[in-house]
């Protein structure tokens, strides 16, 4: 049976799903714009600082799963900017630095809110 996670330390669904679900090992993190938890608003306009808060985001989501960045095993970044791909890339390899999951990283023509970037996972407990 599915277990539905919500941290209080990461932002709330802004629509009718859920922060991530668990279903067995897997946990599935749904897509984490750059929202502080604590304002509730998007952090300012800059890839560096809204790939920083949307992974930030997701390690808590992970951790109110008893999971951690190292159970991740499948990432998907959504850019609304590709020439931004090098600059997330670098605040990816700080919160990744080994054993690296698969990833895609895709522009999309927009995003909610406007953001820059939104990142989803797939984590699986070890």
């Amino acid at each position: 049976m599915a277990e539905i996670i919500n941290s209080k330390k990461a932002p709330s669904a802004i629509g009718p799903y859920s922060q991530a679900v668990k279903a067995g090992d897997f946990l599935f993190v749904s897509g984490q714009l750059p929202i502080d938890p604590i304002t509730g608003k998007m952090v300012d306009n800059d890839i560096i600082l809204q790939t920083r808060q949307s992974l930030s985001n997701i390690k808590e989501i992970l951790a109110g799963a008893q999971m951690t960045l190292n159970d991740v095993t499948k990432v998907n970044v959504f850019l609304a900017d590709m020439n931004d791909f090098a600059a997330m890339n670098e605040v990816y390899a700080e919160f990744f630095t080994k054993n690296f999951p698969a990833r895609a990283a895709i522009q999309v023509a927009r995003l909610p809110k406007d953001a820059l970037v939104e990142i989803e996972a797939i984590a699986v407990k070890s």
